[in-house]
């Protein structure tokens, strides 16, 4: 995941432990999701209960996958340069700069998240190309990534950047402030930027978010929302049709509705 400016919320933020590997890990349970192979039994076993209450969840992990690749592809359309995917999880190809670089070869993308076990796959398989990094920080300290990304000359913030929060923004609970964690990065955002969220979503059916009270007090603890506050992490921006929305409705009018909901938007930076 990642982090934003200094402040009182980035000194009272609880820092998550490291995975270990009998913990539930919601980078492992996704990487199920999508079919790969780096989860755990826990990961499988909490998969395979949201399998069982809502079967199409699985199909909605690639409609989130696919809205934010349909994103970066907008963005380096729009002739961004700079990517910064935050919360990247485990890595699974097409992945940004792959993306990116279909259309700009000379794209920098950075990624970002707070395990380091997801870390190490992001060095060990996509760092490797010039002007691809691998970041270890956590969107709840804000701060401390803009630093790594400065100090380290990662990201111009002169020129435009696409920054992607793709089921990561729930993970953060209410008294973390994930409202700051976002006004940190946009604040930070040149003219032409762009923004991708992707966000559970309180229409989600009742069943579903019985299930997920089952990560309550583990590190895969969620917080879904309403529209309306995934709607205000864009305040500041333009936010590109069809506006907040599941985010099937990104991709293709004929996607069917899953009981899960994922709502997606794309907000521009005037």
């Amino acid at each position: 995941m990642v982090e934003g400016t200094e402040g009182p919320a980035s000194e009272t933020s609880r820092t998550p432990e490291p995975f270990e590997p009998g913990q539930l890990n919601s980078a492992r349970v996704y990487d199920y999701l999508l079919g790969g192979k780096d989860s755990r039994e826990i990961d499988r076993g909490m998969g395979d209960e949201m399998l069982s209450r809502a079967p199409e969840i699985k199909t909605l992990a690639w409609f989130a996958r696919s809205f934010a690749l349909k994103a970066v592809e907008m963005a380096a359309e729009a002739g961004v340069r700079q990517f910064i995917d935050l919360g990247s999880g485990i890595p699974n190809s097409p992945n940004v700069h792959e993306v990116a670089r279909e259309i700009e070869p000379t794209a920098r993308v950075v990624y970002v998240d707070y395990d380091p076990v997801v870390h190490a796959h992001c060095d060990a398989l996509l760092a490797k190309p010039r002007g691809v990094s691998a970041l270890l920080g956590d969107i709840r300290n804000p701060g401390d990534i803009l630093d790594q990304l400065k100090s380290n000359s990662l990201i111009d913030f002169n020129e435009p950047v696409a920054i992607t929060l793709i089921g990561v923004l729930h993970y953060v609970m209410d008294e973390e402030d994930p409202g700051n964690v976002v006004a940190t990065f946009r604040d930070q955002m040149a003219p032409g930027s762009y923004l991708a969220i992707a966000h559970g979503s309180l229409d989600s059916s009742p069943e579903v978010l019985q299930v997920l009270e089952g990560t309550k007090g583990t590190s895969a603890q969620v917080s879904f929302r309403s529209r309306t506050q995934t709607a205000a992490f864009f305040d500041g921006l333009e936010v590109l049709e069809p506006g907040v929305v599941p985010v099937q409705q990104w991709l293709r009018p004929d996607l069917p509705e899953t009981r899960m909901v994922m709502d997606g938007a794309i907000g521009r930076k005037p």
